[in-house]
């Protein structure tokens, strides 16, 4: 099937213009001219659908390199599906998820990596890649870890936080960048002093301090300034290439910049919920309202001026893109297991929906640009984790993911308004939204329109990735 894109203003990451975009089947086969003749024939009579964007932002997919569908967490298991959750992604204008496969302790990489297989194949909505969590790092791991971008996975990642679940000393630690670093597989970590904050959390528990809102003062920002540091040096002694996941503290951003700074090959990404939610508002709503804010690491202090700070990294490149860390839970059976213990909130929070409309609110409000809007969730993802060129831009011989973004339209998010992700509330009820995902294809095929549904199960393809195409 052919279709003509036409009348809208193309967006890129470097600038916007005029532009009509043919589709060909599954990729985008040329960006002409407005009423360009340059293929020798009438474009909009040869084709077989015509979709006009006059007024409207013609852009790449979205690129969601951080989500959870699924996982199991703190004796229970994400909301959303693969299913649920990439049909919610389809409906906020993101064409491609990133998830983690997990090797939890005592099991073997592959056989992680196989069971996610078997959990999304045939059910996403759009196309998904991996990640592979390294949850018990020995020599066996350490063995299959050289064989995972043959299975079309770059990237791994680590935790310096959940002694006794997921974390990993810096010896592991130590040994796996040098993995990381002879194969030139991305190493992602997760950035904070677990054992130092469990003591803290349980002295706070002993003082009778159990609301959602000591989740956050429990997670101190030093310990997660010292943990983005430590990964640093060992990332520099090894030569490793890291990238720091869910950035919310601006002396964590510090750290990174400083070492950017000295040329390291050292990355970040923030998530919405560090740019717009905070400690005060939110992890501070009175009863146990707090706990639907719960994740890790968590909402820092507005008055400390770290929200702030994300938006300023964003300009400046500090913190190269925006993730969701998708891992959503229900209030009722999810997050009241944590009713008088913060420690038991499963953290998460369900932000795949709305990534792209809340980042265009930042382009609104002045935060950013538009180019740097589309660079920030589309094309640095494609780039950062091996898609760049079927992923994440507008050219021939990409896939044709496409949005049609309204900037004159009107979103509205909350429960009752604009949800379809498997949760009981929504983390952004109340958010109002200055445009509108019009029209969304993935692989030339559409599958939102009009505030309508048209895809299906099953829509979506693994994508193997090849490695970083960002590095220095």
């Amino acid at each position: 099937m052919k279709t003509l894109i036409k009348n809208g203003t193309v967006v890129t990451s470097t600038g916007r213009s005029l532009a009509d975009v043919l589709v060909d089947g599954e990729t985008i086969a040329a960006v002409l001219a407005p009423g360009s003749s340059l293929l020798g024939f009438d474009v909009a009579g040869n084709v077989d659908a015509v979709i006009d964007a006059a007024g409207k932002y013609v852009i790449p997919g979205g690129v969601d390199a951080h989500t959870h569908m699924e996982l199991p967490f703190g004796g229970t298991a994400a909301s959303d599906t693969f299913e649920t959750g990439t049909r919610a992604a389809a409906w906020g204008g993101t064409t491609t998820i990133i998830d983690f496969a997990v090797q939890t302790f005592g099991q073997r990489v592959m056989d992680g990596l196989s069971t996610w297989h078997q959990k999304a194949s045939g059910n996403c909505a759009i196309d998904y890649a991996f990640h592979q969590i390294i949850g018990d790092v020995n020599d066996d791991s350490l063995a299959a870890m050289r064989s995972l971008p043959d299975e079309g996975i770059s990237s791994f990642k680590l935790f310096m936080a959940y002694p006794g679940v997921f974390m990993s000393d810096d010896a592991q630690i130590l040994k796996a960048m040098q993995v990381s670093a002879d194969t030139g597989m991305m190493t992602m970590m997760h950035a904070e002093n677990g054992p130092v904050i469990d003591v803290l959390a349980q002295q706070l528990i002993d003082k009778g301090n159990t609301a959602p809102y000591y989740h956050g003062i429990a997670r101190a920002w030093q310990m997660e300034e010292e943990a983005t540091h430590r990964a640093i040096m060992i990332s520099h002694l090894t030569g490793a290439p890291l990238y720091v996941v869910h950035v919310s503290a601006k002396q964590a951003v510090e750290q990174l910049a400083a070492a950017r700074d000295k040329g390291q090959n050292v990355f970040g990404e923030t998530c919405p919920q560090y740019l717009y939610l905070s400690l005060e508002e939110q992890l501070g709503a009175p009863g146990f309202d707090g706990a639907k804010w719960v994740c890790s690491t968590p909402l820092r202090s507005k008055e400390e001026g770290h929200q702030h700070a994300m938006w300023q990294s964003l300009r400046t490149n500090d913190i190269q893109m925006v993730s969701t860390d998708h891992c959503p839970f229900c209030m009722k059976g999810q997050k009241d297991l944590g009713l008088g213990d913060f420690r038991k909130i499963p953290n998460g929070i369900g932000s795949v929906e709305h990534r792209m409309d809340l980042l265009y609110q930042g382009v609104v409000d002045g935060q950013i640009s538009l180019e740097r809007w589309v660079e920030i969730t589309a094309t640095t993802p494609a780039r950062m984790f091996g898609l760049y060129g079927k992923k994440g831009v507008i050219q021939p011989g990409a896939d044709a993911d496409i949005v049609i973004y309204d900037p004159n339209g009107h979103t509205s998010i909350g429960f009752e308004k604009t949800h379809h992700m498997n949760m009981d509330h929504s983390a952004w009820e109340g958010f109002e939204i200055d445009g509108h995902v019009d029209t969304v294809l993935s692989r030339g095929k559409v599958i939102v329109d009009d505030n309508q549904y048209l895809g299906a199960k099953g829509d979506g393809q693994f994508v193997k990735r090849s490695l970083s195409q960002y590095l220095i």
